[in-house]
């Protein structure tokens, strides 16, 4: 009889280094109007996904889609004003 154990020691084990850095965190902080203005244009294009798009649907995902145009440009703008972003 073959005995099932836990692993816990070797997942548990590099818990402390699992967590995000204080970096990776004010990346994702800067990154958060990108991912908000993409998850709304996910949510306009669900909208429509088993129908046909009517006149406020188009105009709905063309503003989100121009609002994750703007976020993308603010976003990279203000990586190439940091050391080490985009040049």
């Amino acid at each position: 009889m073959e005995h099932i154990v836990t692993v816990q020691d070797a997942v548990t084990a590099f818990a402390d280094f699992m967590e995000p850095t204080a970096a990776e965190l004010d990346a994702i902080d800067a990154e958060m109007p990108v991912i908000r203005a993409e998850v709304e244009l996910l949510d306009a294009q669900i909208i429509v996904i088993d129908r046909t798009p009517c006149e406020l649907d188009e105009r709905r995902i063309r503003r989100a889609r121009r609002r994750v145009l703007a976020a993308h440009r603010e976003y990279v703008n203000g990586l190439s004003g940091q050391a080490g972003g985009v040049a």
